[in-house]
């Protein structure tokens, strides 16, 4: 039953040569990796809006101009990828290209800032989607951390059931945002042209600050967040169908172009009219209700915003996992990130990462205002380190074009450098500082999971094998038992068969019951010795290591030692709780108990299947 209701949620399995069929045709690929591009529009605006409002109107009047230098920005980053595309079919991902080009310390410091960067989109996207659905229906601004936490699990279960499938549902809410959005704008400037809408602008608006410069670079880096999301489909390369780089290439492009409509059209509408949310509103709700009033259309603007910022986090489980699958094929995390699921996508990194975001929205109240200053430092460090790979990768392809090719990687290094000290200096006591320290803390512990993992390797080579390692005679075997039984038998009638050095040991926890047990044991087995072990403090565990160790010392050799444990298994499963556990304590026990001189002992568990 609850194998039919796990192929229910998510799929039934799929074999592993069907690997190549769960490809991405570029409609699908554009609505698995841009919405988080494409939705960051929700968000980036609002920032633009709130980091220049406190200076007034003739702040806010900047707004537009910030958002064509953004747009600038994604111009030359969108041009940069494309080359890393034609670079690494394979996957360029900032961790690749960085740690090929510009070494291991680099590609770490890259893949901890991706891996932070794709954690805080998710959680980001997911607590401005109950924004935009709150603007419309207030209640949800009183939910919103269990909302945002329901959403999460449902673009959870949708990723386990596979990147096919996902491409299938994600498509609707991405192409539905796309064409209601196009519709705005469109009617927007129409109605403006048209003098329909008044274009008043922030003139009287009143500001409690004067404008600074250093305002302006804030509220530039606040709306820098509109460029994350743009380095995915580098990374998902291998997940188009073929070519895979010219398809890439061309969802790339789309991609970059649908974004750059969508973001300036919104930003200028909104500079435009002069639009103003009220308490609890986003900025885009102000913006449909200026344009159509309080109607369907405003409602459906609300409802494709709200549908592409939950998808937007689907960018993250599209990267994310693969990342850290990566990082884990090269040892710098647990192999466990490394196995596909039954529905051949990283089963373990999607949950992962849900259990992280999820933790996220809950410590900062699914609030994007506190999330944001986390957000985009550790994107534009992984673009830079990966655009600064590029440019040495081309040096040392030196193929068709490299001059050129490098020189626009050169172009996106320098002007993402410049962007990532912006919003470092701007962002760094609203909370930078943090994502800087979690970047060292990740690289610390990827180099102390490499270590532990080569030192493994190092002990369990073949090479130069040690005289404890060489070949063994029979071993001993030391049988613990409680009382003589057929369970018992079976499991001294299996030692038999292994080994003529066998040893009983019996802890007496309750005076008197040895005789009898010793008595009977010897009817049964008068070829193999019993030892009884007194234990005053009724101890089971402790007692018997302590007679092992002595077991070993009195025979001075390097034999191989096993411990061979009958161990019932009841027929139900409720059942187990009726008996004391005995031997998986001791199980436990041996599994941590290093013994002396570097000998091995082993554990043979025997288990005894109960019938009732």
């Amino acid at each position: 039953m609850f194998q039919r209701l796990r192929w229910l949620i998510f799929g039934s399995p799929v074999p592993t040569y069907h690997e190549h069929l769960k490809r991405l045709d570029n409609p699908r690929a554009l609505a698995v990796f841009s919405p988080d591009a494409l939705s960051s529009i929700a968000y980036s605006n609002q920032e633009i809006f709130l980091g220049l409002a406190i200076a007034g109107g003739t702040a806010l009047s900047l707004s537009f101009p910030i958002a064509i230098a953004i747009a600038g920005l994604l111009v030359i980053l969108s041009l940069s990828y494309y080359q890393t595309i034609q670079g690494y079919p394979t996957g360029g991902g900032s961790y690749i290209v960085a740690k090929t080009n510009l070494g291991t310390y680099f590609g770490l410091v890259a893949a901890a800032a991706l891996l932070i960067d794709y954690l805080l989109a998710a959680a980001v996207s997911l607590s401005a989607a109950v924004a935009a659905i709150g603007s419309v229906f207030p209640v949800f601004w009183q939910y919103r951390v269990p909302t945002a936490l329901v959403l999460l699990a449902l673009i959870t279960v949708i990723n386990l059931r596979g990147i096919h499938e996902t491409g299938n549902i994600l498509s609707i809410p991405v192409y539905g945002f796309i064409i209601s959005f196009l519709v705005l704008i469109t009617i927007g400037v129409f109605r403006l042209g048209r003098g329909d809408l008044a274009a008043i602008g922030y003139a009287d608006v009143p500001g409690t600050e004067s404008l600074s410069f250093f305002l302006i670079l804030h509220a530039f880096s606040t709306g820098c967040t509109a460029l994350t999301g743009i380095e995915a489909i580098s990374n998902g390369v291998p997940t188009f169908y073929p070519p895979e780089t010219k398809n890439a290439g061309k969802t790339l492009i789309y991609m970059a172009l649908i974004m750059a409509i969508l973001f300036l059209g919104s930003v200028g509408l909104t500079q435009s009219l002069g639009v103003i949310p009220q308490a609890q509103e986003t900025i885009l709700s102000a913006l449909a209700r200026e344009i159509f009033g309080r109607g369907a259309f405003h409602l459906i603007i609300q409802i494709t915003t709200m549908g592409i910022l939950v998808v937007a986090a689907n960018t993250s489980f599209a990267g994310f996992p693969r990342v850290l699958s990566i990082l884990a094929r090269e040892r710098f995390l647990p192999r466990q990130f490394l196995a596909l699921g039954d529905r051949l996508v990283f089963n373990n990194g999607i949950i992962f990462l849900a259990l992280i975001c999820g933790f996220l929205i809950f410590l900062f109240d699914a609030d994007t205002h506190q999330l944001v200053p986390l957000f985009a430092v550790g994107a534009f460090l992984a673009f830079f380190l990966s655009q600064t790979g590029m440019v040495f990768h081309w040096f040392r392809a030196r193929d068709r074009r490299w001059q050129l090719k490098a020189f626009l990687n050169g172009l996106g290094a320098v002007v993402i450098g410049i962007t990532l000290i912006v919003v470092g200096v701007t962002k760094f006591m609203n909370g930078a500082w943090i994502t800087f320290l979690l970047i060292f803390i990740l690289v610390v512990v990827f180099g102390k999971i490499k270590n532990h993992y080569d030192e493994v390797s190092e002990e369990l080579t073949l090479q130069k094998l040690p005289p404890s390692l060489k070949p063994h005679n029979q071993p001993r075997i030391v049988i613990p038992v409680s009382s003589v039984h057929r369970g018992v038998i079976e499991a001294v009638r299996y030692a038999k068969s292994i080994s003529d050095t066998l040893i009983a040991v019996y802890v007496e926890i309750e005076p008197g019951t040895a005789a009898p047990l010793t008595k009977k044991w010897r009817e049964w087995f008068p070829d193999i010795p019993i030892e009884i072990i007194p234990s005053p403090y009724r101890s089971f565990i402790g007692p018997f290591l302590e007679r092992l160790d002595e077991i070993d010392a009195r025979y001075h050799d390097a034999q191989l030692a096993a411990v061979l444990i009958p161990e019932f298994i009841p027929a139900k499963w409720w059942q187990g709780f009726l008996h004391n556990q005995t031997a998986w304590s001791l199980k436990l026990a041996l599994l941590y108990r290093r013994r002396g001189m570097g000998y091995q002992r082993m554990i043979i568990d025997v288990p005894i299947h109960l019938k009732h």
